[in-house]
Order: structure tokens, then sequence, then C-alpha cells
């Protein structure tokens, strides 16, 4: 797909599908960081006498449900500060995305927002089903912790793109996401919070129920969308995990009306943007 393709899509939908985008290495690079990390937290409830079994042949979208079946209250629902591995590299810096952001941004310098994501999205699970929102409506609850005040105005104005990648099939039967096309052209909907998630209002949302459509996509595939399009996840209701990933871009020369400044990456003038899997190991969340 060309550029003024996608760029068309993203203006009119709120969001364009690339599918392949991503190379193969770099999904495998991220899924062997995550089962490292499984591994440890087996180990950890090992050592904590919560499990026998470590389930160390377990496939790497069952082996977390397994772990934590009848101890959810202390199964991990995100992983965020954990992800300056060197494998995360690949996915967040990955020069085909970056091209297709500079593209809808027009900006020079390409900051990595402070929020990236990877989501274990459990079996029935209430705490893992994202509800109806704007990525908009979480930034401007001041949840975050913004340095300054994040209005209305100004979180409409910021210059971002949001992006999502499966590191399993995503389908609807396991969680995948849905999207209200065009509703990035709104305006921020009234959020409301829920037990787990902020929520649209349900009379905003109720008139575009019938208009959401699901998002099935695969590893390799990227979806880019406006952080003021309506969406969520459904429920899996299989019996493995929807494992994912969510990461920000933004034109760097905006505030990040967070605390965090996030990180540089790509730049015109050299040796400022992060260049390196190593480096990005060495760097923290901030």
């Amino acid at each position: 797909m060309d550029l003024d393709t996608i760029m068309t899509e993203f203006d009119e939908q709120g969001y364009s599908i690339l599918p392949g985008l991503l190379p193969a290495a770099a999904i495998e690079a991220v899924r062997a960081d995550l089962e490292r990390w499984v591994d440890d937290e087996a180990t950890m409830l090992q050592a904590d006498g919560v499990i026998e079994n470590p389930f160390a042949d377990e496939s790497f979208d069952r082996r977390l449900a397994r772990l934590y079946a009848g101890h959810m209250e202390r199964a991990p629902k995100s992983l965020r500060q954990q992800l300056h591995w060197e494998g995360m590299y690949g996915l967040f810096f990955c020069p085909a995305v970056l091209d297709v952001v500079e593209g809808l941004l027009g900006a020079p310098e390409i900051r990595l927002y402070p929020n990236y994501t990877v989501r274990p999205k459990f079996p029935d699970d209430p705490a893992t089903e994202v509800l109806w929102h704007q990525d908009a409506g979480y930034t401007a609850s001041g949840q975050h912790g913004q340095d300054e005040a994040a209005s209305e105005q100004s979180v409409e104005t910021l210059r971002m793109v949001n992006a999502w990648a499966p590191l399993v099939p995503a389908r609807r039967i396991n969680g995948c996401m849905q999207f209200v096309p065009g509703t990035h052209r709104i305006g921020l909907a009234t959020h409301e919070r829920r037990e787990h998630y902020l929520e649209i209002s349900r009379d905003e949302i109720e008139s575009h129920r019938t208009e959401a459509i699901d998002i099935e996509c695969d590893p390799g595939d990227v979806i880019l969308f406006s952080n003021m399009l309506y969406h969520r996840g459904l429920p899996n209701v299989t019996r493995t995990i929807r494992w994912s990933c969510d990461w920000r871009y933004q034109d760097a020369a905006q505030s990040t009306l967070r605390q965090e400044r996030g990180h540089l990456a790509r730049s015109r003038m050299p040796g400022t943007a992060v260049s390196s899997p190593r480096q990005w190991a060495s760097l923290s969340f901030q």
C-alpha cells in the first residue's frame, strides 16, 4: 500500500491496517524476551509456593494463563516499564513503521511517546477487557500525572499516531480490537471511570455501536490509528492469551502532556535518536 493511500485512509477512517509491515525477526525477538519474562514469573511463583508445576512445555499463548490459573488476583495485566529489552527495539524503531508515521505526522523529529505497553489478554478476565474509549480520554483525565493541564483543546491538538501489533493471531474470539471508523472527527467524548478502565459515556457510544468493525490481524501486521478514534477490545473467550503490544509516536516539537518525556525515535540531527537495541536497553521509562 502506498503512502498516499495510507494517509487518505487515516484521514477519512481514523486508522490504517498495514499487513506484514513488521519483519518476522522483530516479532520473534519480542516473543523471545516475553518468554524469558514468563520464565521469571514461573520461577517467582514457585519460590512463593503458589505453584508446583512451571508448565515449561506449554505454548507461548497458553503458559502464562496456566501459571496464574486460580491466582488471577496476582496476574500481571500489562507490562510497561519492563519493556527496555533489546528485543523491543525492532518493534518500536522499525524503519518501515517510522517511514509511514513520518508521512502521517509530517514532522522532522518523531518521539516514541511515553506510553508503550505489552498486554497479555487473559481468557474470561474483565480486568483485561478494555472498554470503549479514546486514548485522548486517558490523557485528558489526568490519570497519567501530566505536568501541565491537559485541557480538551490541548489533547485534541496532540499530533500523535497510535500503533498496535498482535504477537499472536488476533480474532474476534480471542478479543481483537473493534474500531468505529470516522469517530476521530467527532471530538473528545465524555469518559467515565469504571472498575478497571475509563469508558465513553453510554449515551455517546450507543448510536455508534452498530458501526463497529472487528480488527482481525496477524503477527507482522501493524494497525496505525488516531488517538481520537473510538475503540475497544472484545472479551477473550478462548483458553489462550491474546498477546499484543501498543505504542505511540508524536511530533517531538510538542509537549507530551505527561511528566515523562519519552524517547526520540527519528531525527535529522545525528546522534540524537535511539539507534540500537543496546542503547534502548540502557535507557529507562521516562
